[in-house]
């Protein structure tokens, strides 16, 4: 759905998919289900490994929580600065979005502006409703609307 959405926006972006981002600074690293550079994209473009020590963090990390909660990992995001997170789980879609070293609810995402955990939440529940392509199809028609 981000990738659909970015698309039809116009708004350029690297997936990073679940690759495991290092830090040496931090002493850790994490594997997120998905993150995506937006902002940073054209810094890791051609990248063949992300360096944290190096390299500035993903712009969004996606986190399925169904099996296992991301709630612990949040720390680690804010320790490397990451501005923004999607949590889902199962049911529901959450923004977060990280102030003042912190993650907080937000409603509204920074990296797709103007698009709001209810519209996403929205989507998630159409994709229920009808076929994969269909629904990529009616999701496109939406993103590509004047907002």
């Amino acid at each position: 759905m981000f990738e659909t959405i970015a698309e039809e926006r116009g708004i350029d972006y690297v997936n990073a998919g679940s690759t495991t981002f290092r830090s040496q600074k931090a002493e850790r690293g994490f594997e997120p289900d998905t993150a995506f550079y937006v902002a940073h994209a054209d810094a890791v473009c051609d990248a063949r490994r992300i360096d944290l020590d190096r390299d500035p963090p993903p712009d969004l990390v996606i986190e399925v929580d169904i099996t296992h909660p991301s709630i612990d990992k949040l720390p680690l995001f804010a320790g490397l600065g990451i501005p923004e997170v999607w949590r889902f789980d199962g049911a529901h879609l959450s923004i977060v979005r990280l102030i003042d070293d912190v993650y907080v609810d937000a409603e509204a995402s920074l990296v797709l502006p103007e698009i709001t955990a209810s519209d996403l939440n929205r989507w998630i529940g159409r994709a229920r409703e009808v076929d994969r392509r269909a629904w990529i199809a009616e999701v496109r028609r939406w993103a590509a609307a004047p907002p």
